[in-house]
Protein backbone atom coordinates (compact mmCIF):
# COMPACT_ATOMS: atom_id res chain seq x y z
CA UNK A 1 0.00 0.00 0.00
CA UNK A 2 1.44 3.20 -1.15
CA UNK A 3 2.22 5.82 1.58
CA UNK A 4 0.19 8.61 0.29
CA UNK A 5 -1.84 12.12 1.09
CA UNK A 6 -4.89 11.17 0.89
CA UNK A 7 -6.98 12.77 -2.33
CA UNK A 8 -8.94 9.09 -2.70
CA UNK A 9 -8.66 6.08 -4.51
CA UNK A 10 -10.92 5.26 -7.24
CA UNK A 11 -10.48 5.13 -10.71
CA UNK A 12 -13.84 6.24 -12.92
CA UNK A 13 -14.96 7.49 -16.50
CA UNK A 14 -16.44 11.07 -17.16
CA UNK A 15 -18.14 11.46 -20.79
CA UNK A 16 -18.32 15.16 -21.59
CA UNK A 17 -20.05 16.15 -25.22
CA UNK A 18 -19.41 13.24 -26.93
CA UNK A 19 -15.36 12.93 -26.12
CA UNK A 20 -14.72 10.10 -23.76
CA UNK A 21 -12.10 10.93 -21.02
CA UNK A 22 -10.40 8.23 -19.75
CA UNK A 23 -9.23 9.43 -16.34
CA UNK A 24 -7.43 6.88 -14.33
CA UNK A 25 -6.38 6.82 -10.84
CA UNK A 26 -4.39 5.56 -8.45
CA UNK A 27 -4.34 3.85 -4.62
CA UNK A 28 -4.96 6.98 -2.60
CA UNK A 29 -4.38 9.32 -5.13
CA UNK A 30 -6.46 11.95 -7.96
CA UNK A 31 -9.72 10.96 -7.30
CA UNK A 32 -12.86 11.12 -9.96
CA UNK A 33 -16.56 10.22 -9.23
CA UNK A 34 -19.09 8.66 -11.31
CA UNK A 35 -21.84 10.62 -12.82
CA UNK A 36 -24.65 8.84 -14.41
CA UNK A 37 -27.39 10.58 -16.71
CA UNK A 38 -24.55 12.93 -18.11
CA UNK A 39 -25.41 16.27 -20.24
CA UNK A 40 -23.54 18.28 -21.98
CA UNK A 41 -25.83 20.82 -19.95
CA UNK A 42 -25.81 19.70 -16.69
CA UNK A 43 -22.09 18.42 -16.20
CA UNK A 44 -20.22 21.03 -16.06
CA UNK A 45 -20.05 23.27 -13.28
CA UNK A 46 -18.11 24.20 -10.54
CA UNK A 47 -17.92 21.63 -8.58
CA UNK A 48 -17.27 19.20 -11.25
CA UNK A 49 -14.63 21.03 -13.16
CA UNK A 50 -11.82 19.86 -11.34
CA UNK A 51 -12.71 16.28 -13.45
CA UNK A 52 -11.76 18.00 -16.62
CA UNK A 53 -8.09 18.63 -15.11
CA UNK A 54 -7.35 14.92 -13.28
CA UNK A 55 -8.25 13.74 -17.13
CA UNK A 56 -5.19 15.85 -18.26
CA UNK A 57 -3.10 14.09 -15.96
CA UNK A 58 -3.74 10.98 -16.90
CA UNK A 59 -2.79 11.91 -20.54
CA UNK A 60 0.31 13.33 -19.23
CA UNK A 61 1.11 10.14 -16.94
CA UNK A 62 0.88 8.06 -20.70
CA UNK A 63 3.00 10.39 -22.19
CA UNK A 64 6.26 9.51 -20.14
CA UNK A 65 6.15 5.75 -20.63
CA UNK A 66 7.80 6.93 -24.05
CA UNK A 67 11.24 6.03 -23.89
CA UNK A 68 12.56 5.21 -27.79
CA UNK A 69 13.24 8.96 -28.63
CA UNK A 70 14.51 9.28 -24.82
CA UNK A 71 17.39 7.09 -24.60
CA UNK A 72 17.74 5.09 -28.23
CA UNK A 73 20.91 5.98 -30.03
CA UNK A 74 22.87 7.76 -26.97
CA UNK A 75 25.70 6.92 -24.94
CA UNK A 76 23.84 4.92 -22.56
CA UNK A 77 21.30 3.44 -24.11
CA UNK A 78 21.56 0.62 -27.47
CA UNK A 79 19.77 -2.50 -28.37
CA UNK A 80 19.95 -6.01 -28.12
CA UNK A 81 20.37 -6.93 -31.37
CA UNK A 82 23.49 -8.16 -33.13
CA UNK A 83 26.44 -5.85 -33.48
CA UNK A 84 25.65 -5.39 -37.27
CA UNK A 85 21.83 -5.05 -37.08
CA UNK A 86 20.23 -1.93 -38.28
CA UNK A 87 18.02 -0.10 -35.58
CA UNK A 88 17.32 3.46 -36.67
CA UNK A 89 16.29 5.41 -33.79
CA UNK A 90 19.24 3.50 -32.19
CA UNK A 91 22.21 4.00 -35.11
CA UNK A 92 20.34 6.79 -37.54
CA UNK A 93 20.79 4.06 -40.79
CA UNK A 94 17.68 4.69 -42.63
CA UNK A 95 15.85 6.73 -39.89
CA UNK A 96 12.75 8.30 -41.94
CA UNK A 97 9.25 9.94 -41.09
CA UNK A 98 7.44 7.02 -39.92
CA UNK A 99 3.28 7.30 -39.99
CA UNK A 100 2.68 8.47 -36.80
CA UNK A 101 4.08 8.24 -33.89
CA UNK A 102 3.19 8.23 -29.89
CA UNK A 103 5.94 11.33 -28.82
CA UNK A 104 4.03 13.32 -31.22
CA UNK A 105 0.23 12.73 -30.55
CA UNK A 106 0.69 11.84 -27.11
CA UNK A 107 1.84 15.19 -26.23
CA UNK A 108 -0.74 16.54 -28.41
CA UNK A 109 -3.02 14.66 -26.69
CA UNK A 110 -2.72 16.62 -23.10
CA UNK A 111 -2.88 20.00 -25.32
CA UNK A 112 -5.94 18.96 -26.50
CA UNK A 113 -7.52 18.03 -23.22
CA UNK A 114 -6.12 21.28 -21.72
CA UNK A 115 -7.28 23.13 -24.45
CA UNK A 116 -10.61 21.85 -23.87
CA UNK A 117 -10.80 22.04 -20.03
CA UNK A 118 -9.31 25.80 -20.30
CA UNK A 119 -12.05 26.90 -22.32
CA UNK A 120 -14.77 25.60 -20.35
CA UNK A 121 -13.31 26.54 -17.12
CA UNK A 122 -13.13 30.61 -18.55
CA UNK A 123 -16.11 30.72 -21.00
CA UNK A 124 -18.88 27.52 -19.99
CA UNK A 125 -18.77 27.19 -15.85
CA UNK A 126 -20.34 29.72 -13.86
CA UNK A 127 -17.75 30.64 -10.93
CA UNK A 128 -19.07 32.00 -7.50
CA UNK A 129 -17.00 34.89 -5.93
CA UNK A 130 -15.65 32.31 -2.97
CA UNK A 131 -14.56 29.59 -6.00
CA UNK A 132 -12.53 31.83 -8.20
CA UNK A 133 -9.29 30.49 -6.85
CA UNK A 134 -10.19 27.16 -7.74
CA UNK A 135 -11.23 28.58 -11.21
CA UNK A 136 -7.18 29.98 -11.08
CA UNK A 137 -5.92 26.99 -9.65
CA UNK A 138 -7.10 24.67 -12.51
CA UNK A 139 -6.44 26.91 -15.34
CA UNK A 140 -2.52 27.25 -13.19
CA UNK A 141 -2.57 23.55 -13.37
CA UNK A 142 -3.90 23.44 -17.16
CA UNK A 143 -1.43 25.59 -18.77
CA UNK A 144 1.71 24.17 -16.48
CA UNK A 145 0.62 20.90 -18.44
CA UNK A 146 0.18 21.63 -21.41
CA UNK A 147 3.55 23.71 -21.35
CA UNK A 148 5.10 20.22 -20.42
CA UNK A 149 3.74 18.51 -23.59
CA UNK A 150 5.13 21.95 -25.41
CA UNK A 151 8.57 21.73 -23.93
CA UNK A 152 8.84 17.36 -24.71
CA UNK A 153 7.83 18.43 -27.99
CA UNK A 154 10.30 21.50 -28.98
CA UNK A 155 12.91 19.48 -27.83
CA UNK A 156 12.32 16.46 -30.22
CA UNK A 157 10.89 18.21 -33.48
CA UNK A 158 11.37 22.17 -32.92
CA UNK A 159 9.13 24.18 -33.61
CA UNK A 160 5.35 22.77 -33.35
CA UNK A 161 2.04 23.73 -34.53
CA UNK A 162 0.99 25.96 -31.06
CA UNK A 163 -2.80 25.28 -31.21
CA UNK A 164 -4.35 27.09 -27.88
CA UNK A 165 -8.06 26.28 -29.33
CA UNK A 166 -10.46 23.52 -28.13
CA UNK A 167 -10.68 21.42 -31.10
CA UNK A 168 -14.07 21.61 -32.23
CA UNK A 169 -14.24 20.85 -36.20
CA UNK A 170 -11.42 19.26 -38.38
CA UNK A 171 -9.04 21.65 -39.86
CA UNK A 172 -6.48 20.79 -42.83
CA UNK A 173 -4.42 24.19 -42.13
CA UNK A 174 -2.12 23.42 -39.31
CA UNK A 175 1.05 25.28 -39.49
CA UNK A 176 4.55 25.13 -37.13
CA UNK A 177 5.32 28.14 -35.42
CA UNK A 178 9.22 28.37 -34.91
CA UNK A 179 11.28 26.90 -32.44
CA UNK A 180 12.11 30.41 -30.72
CA UNK A 181 8.00 30.89 -30.55
CA UNK A 182 7.32 27.64 -29.00
CA UNK A 183 9.80 28.50 -26.68
CA UNK A 184 8.46 31.83 -25.83
CA UNK A 185 4.94 30.21 -25.09
CA UNK A 186 6.35 27.58 -22.95
CA UNK A 187 8.16 30.01 -20.63
CA UNK A 188 4.55 32.13 -20.48
CA UNK A 189 2.36 29.61 -19.89
CA UNK A 190 4.88 28.41 -16.81
CA UNK A 191 5.45 31.59 -15.30
CA UNK A 192 1.88 32.26 -15.57
CA UNK A 193 0.98 29.64 -14.14
CA UNK A 194 3.56 29.41 -10.96
CA UNK A 195 1.86 32.03 -8.99
CA UNK A 196 -1.62 30.17 -8.88
CA UNK A 197 0.01 26.35 -8.37
CA UNK A 198 0.04 25.74 -4.61
CA UNK A 199 3.24 25.11 -2.66
CA UNK A 200 2.67 21.59 -1.55
CA UNK A 201 -0.84 20.23 -3.44
CA UNK A 202 -2.47 16.83 -3.24
CA UNK A 203 -0.44 13.93 -4.16
CA UNK A 204 -0.84 13.62 -7.97
CA UNK A 205 -1.13 17.20 -8.62
CA UNK A 206 1.39 19.76 -9.88
CA UNK A 207 3.37 22.10 -7.67
CA UNK A 208 4.73 25.24 -7.86
CA UNK A 209 8.08 23.85 -7.45
CA UNK A 210 7.28 21.04 -9.98
CA UNK A 211 6.89 23.61 -12.69
CA UNK A 212 9.75 25.93 -11.39
CA UNK A 213 11.79 23.09 -12.35
CA UNK A 214 10.39 22.42 -15.97
CA UNK A 215 11.14 26.47 -16.45
CA UNK A 216 14.85 26.14 -15.28
CA UNK A 217 15.29 23.44 -17.54
CA UNK A 218 13.24 25.34 -20.28
CA UNK A 219 15.34 28.33 -19.68
CA UNK A 220 18.52 26.02 -19.81
CA UNK A 221 17.79 24.61 -22.68
CA UNK A 222 17.32 27.74 -24.60
CA UNK A 223 20.11 29.69 -23.48
CA UNK A 224 22.52 26.96 -25.51
CA UNK A 225 20.11 28.04 -28.75
CA UNK A 226 21.16 30.93 -31.73
CA UNK A 227 17.91 33.00 -30.01
CA UNK A 228 18.75 32.19 -26.46
CA UNK A 229 19.37 35.77 -24.21
CA UNK A 230 22.38 36.63 -22.59
CA UNK A 231 20.43 35.77 -18.98
CA UNK A 232 18.86 32.77 -19.68
CA UNK A 233 21.50 30.58 -17.77
CA UNK A 234 21.25 32.61 -14.52
CA UNK A 235 17.35 32.54 -14.87
CA UNK A 236 17.46 28.80 -15.05
CA UNK A 237 19.74 28.37 -12.03
CA UNK A 238 17.75 30.82 -9.66
CA UNK A 239 14.58 28.82 -11.04
CA UNK A 240 16.35 25.11 -10.33
CA UNK A 241 17.25 27.07 -6.43
CA UNK A 242 13.94 28.13 -5.89
CA UNK A 243 12.32 24.59 -6.91
CA UNK A 244 15.05 22.70 -4.31
CA UNK A 245 13.73 25.28 -1.65
CA UNK A 246 16.35 24.14 0.84
CA UNK A 247 15.51 20.51 0.84
CA UNK A 248 18.85 18.45 1.70
CA UNK A 249 18.32 15.01 -0.96
CA UNK A 250 20.78 13.44 2.45
CA UNK A 251 17.72 13.38 4.36
CA UNK A 252 17.03 10.02 2.29
CA UNK A 253 19.49 7.81 0.80
CA UNK A 254 18.84 6.72 -3.18
CA UNK A 255 17.98 3.33 -1.65
CA UNK A 256 15.00 5.04 0.64
CA UNK A 257 14.22 7.08 -2.59
CA UNK A 258 13.30 4.16 -4.63
CA UNK A 259 11.56 1.61 -2.18
CA UNK A 260 8.52 0.04 -3.16
CA UNK A 261 6.87 1.32 -0.03
CA UNK A 262 8.14 5.15 0.08
CA UNK A 263 6.78 5.99 -3.34
CA UNK A 264 5.94 9.47 -2.27
CA UNK A 265 8.52 11.10 -0.85
CA UNK A 266 9.79 14.84 0.12
CA UNK A 267 12.18 14.16 -2.99
CA UNK A 268 9.99 13.65 -5.70
CA UNK A 269 8.40 16.86 -7.59
CA UNK A 270 6.09 15.35 -10.20
CA UNK A 271 5.24 11.49 -10.49
CA UNK A 272 3.40 9.51 -12.79
CA UNK A 273 0.86 7.90 -10.57
CA UNK A 274 -0.53 4.15 -11.42
CA UNK A 275 -1.60 1.66 -8.74
CA UNK A 276 -3.29 -1.99 -7.69
CA UNK A 277 -7.18 -0.08 -8.06
CA UNK A 278 -8.88 -2.91 -9.91
CA UNK A 279 -8.79 -0.88 -13.29
CA UNK A 280 -6.41 -2.12 -16.37
CA UNK A 281 -5.01 1.67 -17.30
CA UNK A 282 -4.00 1.96 -13.53
CA UNK A 283 -1.57 -0.81 -14.18
CA UNK A 284 0.26 0.57 -17.03
CA UNK A 285 3.55 1.31 -16.22
CA UNK A 286 6.01 -1.10 -17.77
CA UNK A 287 9.45 0.73 -16.57
CA UNK A 288 10.17 -2.52 -14.69
CA UNK A 289 11.21 -4.66 -17.02
CA UNK A 290 12.58 -2.04 -19.70
CA UNK A 291 16.09 -2.79 -19.43
CA UNK A 292 15.82 -6.43 -19.65
CA UNK A 293 16.07 -9.43 -21.87
CA UNK A 294 13.47 -12.74 -21.50
CA UNK A 295 14.28 -14.10 -18.47
CA UNK A 296 11.62 -16.48 -18.26
CA UNK A 297 13.66 -18.33 -20.81
CA UNK A 298 16.28 -19.46 -18.23
CA UNK A 299 16.07 -22.72 -16.54
CA UNK A 300 14.52 -22.10 -13.20
CA UNK A 301 12.77 -18.52 -13.62
CA UNK A 302 8.88 -18.90 -14.39
CA UNK A 303 6.94 -16.42 -16.46
CA UNK A 304 5.38 -14.85 -13.23
CA UNK A 305 8.85 -14.40 -12.21
CA UNK A 306 9.08 -11.29 -9.49
CA UNK A 307 11.47 -9.11 -12.50
CA UNK A 308 9.16 -9.30 -15.24
CA UNK A 309 9.06 -9.94 -19.27
CA UNK A 310 10.83 -7.59 -21.40
CA UNK A 311 8.85 -4.82 -23.01
CA UNK A 312 11.49 -3.04 -25.33
CA UNK A 313 15.25 -4.19 -27.05
CA UNK A 314 16.74 -1.65 -25.68
CA UNK A 315 19.80 -2.20 -23.28
CA UNK A 316 22.61 -0.16 -21.44
CA UNK A 317 25.56 0.03 -22.88
CA UNK A 318 28.76 -1.36 -21.47
CA UNK A 319 30.27 2.36 -20.53
CA UNK A 320 27.05 2.84 -18.12
CA UNK A 321 28.18 -0.11 -16.38
CA UNK A 322 31.57 1.26 -16.29
CA UNK A 323 30.88 4.37 -14.34
CA UNK A 324 29.77 2.90 -10.83
CA UNK A 325 33.00 3.85 -8.36
CA UNK A 326 33.22 0.85 -5.66
CA UNK A 327 31.47 3.58 -3.06
CA UNK A 328 29.11 4.37 -5.07
CA UNK A 329 25.74 3.32 -3.17
CA UNK A 330 23.62 3.66 -6.54
CA UNK A 331 25.13 0.56 -8.03
CA UNK A 332 23.33 -1.80 -5.85
CA UNK A 333 19.92 -0.19 -5.78
CA UNK A 334 20.13 0.51 -9.58
CA UNK A 335 21.21 -2.97 -11.18
CA UNK A 336 20.58 -6.30 -10.59
CA UNK A 337 24.23 -8.16 -10.71
CA UNK A 338 22.42 -11.35 -9.74
CA UNK A 339 19.20 -13.37 -11.48
CA UNK A 340 17.82 -15.50 -8.39
CA UNK A 341 15.63 -18.78 -9.55
CA UNK A 342 12.07 -18.87 -8.44
CA UNK A 343 11.05 -22.63 -9.45
CA UNK A 344 12.71 -25.43 -9.33
CA UNK A 345 14.85 -26.94 -12.48
CA UNK A 346 17.98 -28.56 -13.41
CA UNK A 347 20.83 -28.04 -15.90
CA UNK A 348 23.33 -31.06 -16.18
CA UNK A 349 24.03 -32.09 -13.25
CA UNK A 350 22.61 -29.51 -11.45
CA UNK A 351 19.40 -29.09 -9.59
CA UNK A 352 18.61 -25.55 -9.27
CA UNK A 353 15.64 -24.39 -7.04
CA UNK A 354 14.12 -21.70 -5.63
CA UNK A 355 16.41 -18.74 -4.41
CA UNK A 356 19.52 -20.46 -6.00
CA UNK A 357 21.75 -17.43 -8.01
CA UNK A 358 21.10 -18.71 -12.07
CA UNK A 359 23.20 -15.92 -13.37
CA UNK A 360 26.11 -13.18 -12.03
CA UNK A 361 27.59 -10.38 -13.47
CA UNK A 362 30.83 -9.15 -11.34
CA UNK A 363 31.76 -5.68 -11.29
CA UNK A 364 35.01 -6.78 -12.09
CA UNK A 365 36.00 -9.62 -14.70
CA UNK A 366 36.90 -12.97 -12.45
CA UNK A 367 40.05 -14.53 -12.88
CA UNK A 368 39.76 -18.28 -14.52
CA UNK A 369 39.81 -20.50 -11.45
CA UNK A 370 37.38 -18.08 -9.87
CA UNK A 371 35.18 -18.17 -13.23
CA UNK A 372 35.26 -21.99 -13.78
CA UNK A 373 34.57 -22.30 -9.66
CA UNK A 374 31.30 -20.09 -10.06
CA UNK A 375 30.49 -21.89 -13.86
CA UNK A 376 30.10 -24.92 -11.79
CA UNK A 377 27.10 -23.35 -10.21
CA UNK A 378 25.67 -20.68 -12.27
CA UNK A 379 26.32 -18.42 -15.41
CA UNK A 380 28.60 -16.25 -15.14
CA UNK A 381 29.11 -13.31 -17.87
CA UNK A 382 32.06 -11.10 -17.54
CA UNK A 383 31.77 -7.64 -18.07
CA UNK A 384 32.86 -7.09 -21.87
CA UNK A 385 30.22 -10.21 -22.16
CA UNK A 386 27.27 -8.01 -22.04
CA UNK A 387 26.35 -7.57 -25.56
CA UNK A 388 24.22 -10.06 -28.33
CA UNK A 389 25.97 -13.58 -28.43
CA UNK A 390 27.14 -16.30 -26.17
CA UNK A 391 31.01 -16.43 -25.04
CA UNK A 392 32.84 -19.63 -25.87
CA UNK A 393 31.93 -22.60 -23.43
CA UNK A 394 34.87 -23.44 -21.05
CA UNK A 395 35.40 -27.14 -20.05
CA UNK A 396 34.10 -28.96 -17.59
CA UNK A 397 31.66 -27.15 -15.81
CA UNK A 398 27.73 -27.64 -15.77
CA UNK A 399 27.05 -24.23 -16.77
CA UNK A 400 27.90 -23.97 -20.53
CA UNK A 401 27.04 -20.65 -22.44
CA UNK A 402 25.91 -23.05 -24.97
CA UNK A 403 23.29 -24.82 -22.93
CA UNK A 404 21.87 -20.75 -22.40
CA UNK A 405 18.37 -20.74 -24.08
CA UNK A 406 19.04 -16.79 -24.54
CA UNK A 407 21.83 -15.23 -27.17
CA UNK A 408 22.13 -12.14 -25.02
CA UNK A 409 22.92 -11.53 -21.19
CA UNK A 410 23.66 -8.08 -18.68
CA UNK A 411 23.06 -7.19 -15.81
CA UNK A 412 18.85 -5.34 -15.89
CA UNK A 413 17.71 -2.41 -14.00
CA UNK A 414 16.37 -2.86 -10.59
CA UNK A 415 15.43 0.65 -9.19
CA UNK A 416 12.12 0.30 -11.06
CA UNK A 417 11.31 -2.79 -9.65
CA UNK A 418 7.37 -3.73 -9.15
CA UNK A 419 6.07 -6.03 -6.94
CA UNK A 420 2.58 -5.81 -9.02
CA UNK A 421 2.10 -6.66 -12.71
CA UNK A 422 0.48 -8.42 -14.72
CA UNK A 423 2.13 -10.91 -17.25
CA UNK A 424 2.29 -8.82 -20.21
CA UNK A 425 4.00 -6.22 -18.43
CA UNK A 426 1.86 -3.69 -16.78
CA UNK A 427 2.84 -2.61 -13.60
CA UNK A 428 1.54 0.16 -10.70
CA UNK A 429 4.50 1.34 -9.43
CA UNK A 430 4.92 5.42 -9.87
CA UNK A 431 6.86 6.70 -12.65
CA UNK A 432 8.68 9.49 -10.72
CA UNK A 433 9.05 12.37 -13.75
CA UNK A 434 10.90 15.21 -11.47
CA UNK A 435 12.78 14.48 -8.72
CA UNK A 436 15.05 17.28 -6.49
CA UNK A 437 18.07 15.42 -7.29
CA UNK A 438 17.86 16.09 -11.13
CA UNK A 439 16.88 19.83 -10.18
CA UNK A 440 20.76 20.02 -8.70
CA UNK A 441 21.86 18.37 -11.69
CA UNK A 442 20.18 21.44 -14.09
CA UNK A 443 21.32 23.88 -11.66
CA UNK A 444 25.26 22.82 -11.79
CA UNK A 445 24.63 22.61 -15.47
CA UNK A 446 22.96 26.42 -15.39
CA UNK A 447 25.62 27.90 -12.85
CA UNK A 448 28.17 26.30 -14.79
CA UNK A 449 26.79 28.15 -17.76
CA UNK A 450 26.49 31.53 -16.28
CA UNK A 451 30.12 30.99 -14.93
CA UNK A 452 29.52 30.33 -11.24
CA UNK A 453 32.04 27.38 -10.99
CA UNK A 454 31.91 27.36 -6.68
CA UNK A 455 27.82 27.10 -7.25
CA UNK A 456 28.09 24.39 -9.82
CA UNK A 457 30.45 22.13 -8.09
CA UNK A 458 27.89 22.79 -4.97
CA UNK A 459 25.18 20.87 -6.97
CA UNK A 460 26.93 18.21 -8.55
CA UNK A 461 28.89 17.45 -5.30
CA UNK A 462 25.66 17.41 -3.21
CA UNK A 463 24.22 14.91 -5.27
CA UNK A 464 27.57 12.95 -5.52
CA UNK A 465 28.05 13.09 -1.47
CA UNK A 466 24.05 11.66 -1.30
CA UNK A 467 25.58 8.35 -3.07
CA UNK A 468 29.09 7.77 -1.52
CA UNK A 469 29.46 9.73 2.04
CA UNK A 470 32.47 11.91 0.25
CA UNK A 471 31.57 15.90 0.56
CA UNK A 472 33.81 16.80 -2.54
CA UNK A 473 34.22 14.65 -4.85
CA UNK A 474 34.63 16.82 -7.78
CA UNK A 475 36.75 19.72 -7.56
CA UNK A 476 36.75 20.68 -11.36
CA UNK A 477 33.24 20.26 -13.55
CA UNK A 478 32.46 20.44 -16.79
CA UNK A 479 29.92 19.03 -19.01
CA UNK A 480 31.29 15.43 -19.50
CA UNK A 481 31.38 15.55 -15.55
CA UNK A 482 27.85 16.41 -15.46
CA UNK A 483 26.92 13.87 -18.05
CA UNK A 484 28.65 11.21 -16.20
CA UNK A 485 26.76 12.53 -12.57
CA UNK A 486 23.25 12.42 -14.53
CA UNK A 487 23.69 9.02 -15.95
CA UNK A 488 24.89 7.35 -12.30
CA UNK A 489 21.41 8.78 -11.05
CA UNK A 490 19.15 9.34 -12.88
CA UNK A 491 19.16 6.08 -15.79
CA UNK A 492 15.98 5.69 -16.98
CA UNK A 493 14.69 8.82 -16.29
CA UNK A 494 14.56 12.13 -17.83
CA UNK A 495 15.34 12.87 -21.41
CA UNK A 496 19.12 11.37 -22.07
CA UNK A 497 18.62 12.27 -25.81
CA UNK A 498 17.38 15.82 -25.05
CA UNK A 499 20.33 16.33 -22.71
CA UNK A 500 22.99 15.54 -25.21
CA UNK A 501 21.54 17.68 -28.00
CA UNK A 502 20.92 21.05 -25.65
CA UNK A 503 24.61 20.65 -24.54
CA UNK A 504 26.39 20.06 -28.35
CA UNK A 505 27.59 16.62 -27.05
CA UNK A 506 25.42 14.19 -29.00
CA UNK A 507 27.53 12.70 -31.93
CA UNK A 508 31.02 13.15 -29.84
CA UNK A 509 29.20 10.41 -27.11
CA UNK A 510 27.66 8.58 -29.76
CA UNK A 511 31.70 6.50 -29.44
CA UNK A 512 30.17 5.12 -26.47
CA UNK A 513 27.78 3.09 -28.50
CA UNK A 514 28.66 -0.07 -30.03
CA UNK A 515 25.88 0.14 -32.18
CA UNK A 516 26.67 3.55 -33.38
CA UNK A 517 30.14 2.61 -33.60
CA UNK A 518 29.98 -0.21 -35.58
CA UNK A 519 27.80 1.48 -38.38
CA UNK A 520 25.92 4.04 -36.99
CA UNK A 521 25.29 7.43 -39.82
CA UNK A 522 24.34 10.71 -37.42
CA UNK A 523 23.86 13.60 -39.98
CA UNK A 524 23.83 16.80 -37.43
CA UNK A 525 22.08 18.67 -40.16
CA UNK A 526 19.24 15.90 -40.24
CA UNK A 527 19.21 13.86 -37.02
CA UNK A 528 19.41 16.79 -34.30
CA UNK A 529 15.31 17.04 -35.23
CA UNK A 530 12.94 14.40 -35.29
CA UNK A 531 10.89 13.74 -38.38
CA UNK A 532 6.98 15.21 -38.17
CA UNK A 533 5.03 11.77 -38.76
CA UNK A 534 3.89 11.67 -41.68
CA UNK A 535 0.29 11.68 -41.25
CA UNK A 536 0.67 15.24 -39.74
CA UNK A 537 1.78 16.51 -43.25
CA UNK A 538 -0.82 14.70 -45.40
CA UNK A 539 -3.55 16.23 -42.79
CA UNK A 540 -2.35 19.90 -43.92
CA UNK A 541 -0.53 18.89 -46.96
CA UNK A 542 -0.55 23.07 -47.86
CA UNK A 543 0.72 23.97 -44.30
CA UNK A 544 2.60 21.37 -42.71
CA UNK A 545 6.65 21.64 -43.11
CA UNK A 546 9.06 18.33 -42.48
CA UNK A 547 12.21 19.00 -40.56
CA UNK A 548 15.24 19.16 -43.04
CA UNK A 549 16.66 16.25 -44.98
CA UNK A 550 13.76 13.85 -44.20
Amino acid sequence: MKNIKNIKNINKVVVLLGLILSFSACDEYLDEDIYSQITSENFIDESTADQLVVGVYSAIRGVFKSTDYKFSGTDLFTTQLELYAVSSSNDYVGFNAPQTNGVWSGNYTVISRANTAINRYENEVNWSSGNLGEKAYGIAQLRALRAVSFFNLVQQYGGVVLDLEEPQSIRNNYTRSTEEETFTLIISELEASIPDLKEDPETGRFSKRAAQHVLAEVYLTRAYTSFGESSDFQTAANLAEEAIDGYDIRSQSFAEVFAYDNQVNDEILFAGQWGDTGFSEDRGNDKHAFIMYQIFNLPGVSRKNPYGLKTSNTMLTPYFYSLFEDNDTREDVTIHRAIIADEESGLGNDVIKPGDTLVYYPKYALGEAELKDRLDRYWVYQPDQYLFGRPADVDGVNYKYSLNPEFISFPILKKFDDEIFEEGGSGARDSFIYRIAETHLIASEAHLGAGNTSQALFHLNRVRERATGVANHYSTIDLDEILVERALELIGEGNRWAVLKRMGKLEERLKYNPHYVDHGTFDSSKHLLRPIPIKEIEISPETMTQNPNY
